[in-house]
């Protein structure tokens, strides 16, 4: 006699946005703990991560995707300008227009205080099976499609 099928409710997809979020929100918290070693404001190392791994960026883009007013935005990048981690450049196609472009030290500053998150996280997921890896693994693929406009 075959064995009955168990009967599995399929998830909710609110709720499984709902954990998804808490978790993103609860594990960035933690990560940032890594950040004061880049000596920045969250607001001025979130402006430079924009700029380090988008490219350059005009002064108002930045703010629309900071979701800052341009006065704001113009306050942090002059203060990122003093610190040598960014400089105006003209854009190639219109010299008009003056763009934001990370320098070889604000793009070095980003990158380790990226890799210190990387590796807190790293080290916690190193405590898990392999098993709960590899579905954190296919996890994060499906997320990285999502993310993705």
């Amino acid at each position: 006699m075959p064995t009955p099928a168990r009967s599995r409710k399929s998830p909710d997809p609110d709720a499984v946005a709902d954990r998804i979020h808490s978790a993103a929100i609860h594990i960035l918290r933690r990560v940032r703990r890594e950040d004061p070693g880049m000596g920045l404001s969250g607001p001025r190392a979130s402006a430079l991560s924009v700029v380090v791994f988008g490219g350059p960026i005009t002064l108002g883009a930045l703010a629309a995707a900071e979701q800052v007013r341009p006065p704001t935005m113009t306050h942090l990048v002059r203060a990122l300008e003093r610190m040598g981690l960014v400089s105006r450049v003209a854009d190639p196609d219109d010299g008009r227009i003056v763009r934001i472009a990370a320098t070889r030290r604000g793009r070095a500053l980003l990158e380790a205080g990226r890799a210190r998150r990387v590796s807190l996280l790293s080290r916690q997921l190193r405590t898990l099976s392999k098993r709960d890896l590899a579905v954190l693994a296919r996890a994060a693929e499906l997320l990285d499609g999502l993310s993705h406009d």
